[in-house]
């Protein structure tokens, strides 16, 4: 995504909404404290002059004294308050981009979030927008200060000998063309920097969630080859671009601060030559000192600039990435219950999965699709849940194109549970209450009582206070499926949808949970995909999807009477069943 002619800096303040005040108090704050910085120079060159004029009335020397005093508190109180006020709008902007971000990833097409890395996507939104904190926090109160004092102070200067003002910015071309030699390449040795810590990031998440099989299947050594190699260029992106800058960087860290190298010979001479008095010579001195060292600081947030800069690109591509387009409000009517799929096409990037699929499924029907893996069905449920959007065709609910119907709308007339659903590293109990957070402890233990979980999770060590771990890792896959249906039968939605969602559950609790459901669906629409056969074999209309397209339909007599696909599969069903049987 193309940033806006602004720049980061101005997106990042729009982000900020009613805290946008706060930055202008930093910014007015930061003023403040520069001029209680900067205005005990002028004290300070008093008293010089004083000394060498030979005052010796000591009230006059602790008047000055007092007065630097104050501005230096006032200058440390001004700043506090302006780093403060700067901190709190920054921190806020941050929430409020992060979760910008995260709706987004909510209202993207599944494919388009799944594509990408899980690790690169937390590192953009956790890490990478955090690291944004110190520079935004600082950049405008630093700059505020790191400009105005050094040209307050040279205009200063330049009104006591301006000889002697263009003596102090001599060093400053030698320590930017240092500077600039610096920065030679900086955007190539950046951008491998964010490609080496994203895979890094990539690699790691890949390693720990895939531990289990790498000690089975005895890849430990290979794998963690494979993460010391992203961990090693990681690290070599950044030793190796540092070590390119480290002789440029001390050169103008060093020749540039150095206005005494010219102040003080071409003063010298000229107050030998009496051309300016030895008061305003040290005054000069005295001002020039420190004149550089804030513009130092601002340039050592150069690099923070340039990365915010990258950081602000990569968070803009996923805000506004493209979403699936929803109205705000429903404007139809919606009549009835029906699905309804007319000629969909849908394919991921160049690769067309679904070939013009059309099917009705009425209100308060059994329909089941079945057919070869790969061949389609999963995506077809999740069409219909509206987690993508059809490439062509439509489909409808209740005569109303899913297209037209709020996605929180439409989001709370489904159930979704497929074999890989997610459980959050909460409570037994919170996590099934997620599917109705309106929902009483007593509701939560009926529905993990009707989908037959109560009797494993009064055996787990907290009973429904047990913590699951992360991705529910502490339960076994059928444990965590039953939790995951129960949690949709809680949700109490016109349509369930069941993706394979007793994939990983034994025969015996699979009859439990199939006989649960046949009592929780009564009046609501059920959609199952299943590889047993014998599960949907009483759905009110089976569809048989093979290579992306409907090869039959029908009910199971219907289907095993045409002696085709469904009949074949039947067939090899019940044949792994005996053997099950006689094992």
């Amino acid at each position: 995504m193309g940033k806006d002619k602004n720049g980061s800096l101005s997106w990042l303040l729009s982000q900020s909404g009613e805290r946008k005040g706060k930055f202008i108090a930093s910014v007015v704050l930061a003023a403040i404290s520069m001029l209680c910085g900067i205005v005990p120079y002028y004290f300070i060159a008093r008293i010089v002059k004083d000394l060498l004029a030979g005052n010796t009335d000591k009230s006059a020397y602790i008047l000055n004294c007092v007065i630097i005093l104050l501005l230096w508190l006032g200058h440390s109180l001004f700043h506090a308050l302006s780093t403060a006020n700067s901190h709190l709008a920054t921190f806020h902007t941050l929430a409020v981009i992060r979760k910008k971000a995260l709706d987004k990833l909510a209202k993207m097409p599944l494919g388009n979030v799944i594509s990408q890395p899980s690790g690169a996507l937390k590192s953009t939104i956790v890490e990478r927008i955090d690291s944004i904190e110190t520079t935004l926090a600082h950049i405008l109160p630093e700059f505020t200060t790191g400009i105005g004092a050094p040209i307050i102070i040279l205009i200063y200067a330049f009104t006591i000998s301006w000889k002697l003002g263009l003596a102090a910015l001599i060093t400053v071309p030698l320590g930017a063309v240092c500077y600039m030699l610096m920065m030679f390449g900086y955007e190539e040795n950046y951008s491998r920097t964010v490609r080496a810590t994203k895979a890094l990031n990539a690699v790691t998440t890949e390693y720990i969630n895939g531990i289990e099989v790498i000690k089975v299947f005895g890849k430990a050594q290979s794998s963690y080859e494979k993460f010391a190699a992203a961990a090693k260029e990681s690290a070599a992106s950044f030793v190796d671009w540092m070590r390119s800058c480290n002789v440029y960087m001390t050169f103008a860290m060093c020749i540039m601060p150095a206005t005494m190298l010219s102040v003080l010979p071409i003063g010298g001479i000229m107050t030998m030559h009496g051309t300016i008095s030895k008061a305003d010579f040290i005054t000069i001195i005295i001002l020039t000192v420190g004149l550089i060292e804030p513009l130092l600081g601002i340039m050592s947030y150069s690099d923070d600039i340039a990365q915010m800069d990258t950081i602000v690109t990569e968070v803009r591509n996923i805000i506004d990435a493209p979403e699936m387009v929803r109205p705000e409000k429903l404007d139809k009517t919606i009549s009835g219950g029906d699905i309804i799929l007319d000629n969909v096409h849908f394919g991921y990037e160049d690769k067309e999965i679904l070939h013009g699929i059309s099917m009705t499924i009425h209100k308060g029907e059994f329909a089941a699709l079945v057919g070869p893996s790969g061949s389609g069905k999963s995506t077809v449920a999740r069409l219909i849940a509206s987690l993508w959007d059809v490439n062509s065709g439509s489909i409808s609910f209740g005569g109303v194109n899913i297209k037209d119907i709020p996605l929180d709308d439409y989001n709370d007339k489904i159930a979704y549970v497929s074999q890989d659903n997610y459980l959050f590293d909460l409570s037994v109990r919170e996590n099934i209450r997620l599917g109705n957070q309106s929902a009483t402890d007593k509701d939560v233990e009926e529905a993990a009582k009707k989908c037959g979980c109560h009797e494993f999770i009064m055996d787990l060590e907290k009973g429904y206070d047990t913590i699951v771990g992360s991705s529910g890792g502490h339960l076994s896959g059928g444990e965590r499926q039953r939790i995951s249906i129960a949690r949709a039968m809680l949700k109490n939605a016109e349509i369930i949808i069941l993706d394979e969602a007793t994939a990983y559950t034994d025969p015996e609790n699979e009859a439990v949970i199939q006989k649960s459901v046949a009592k929780l669906v009564e009046g609501k629409t059920l959609i199952v995909i299943a590889h047993r056969l014998s599960t949907v074999k009483n759905a009110d209309r089976l569809y048989v999807i093979k290579d992306g397209n409907i090869e039959e339909q029908g009910t199971h007599e219907e289907l095993l009477a045409q002696n085709g696909l469904y009949s074949k599969m039947w067939a090899a069903h019940i044949s792994a069943k005996d053997g099950e049987d006689d094992v």
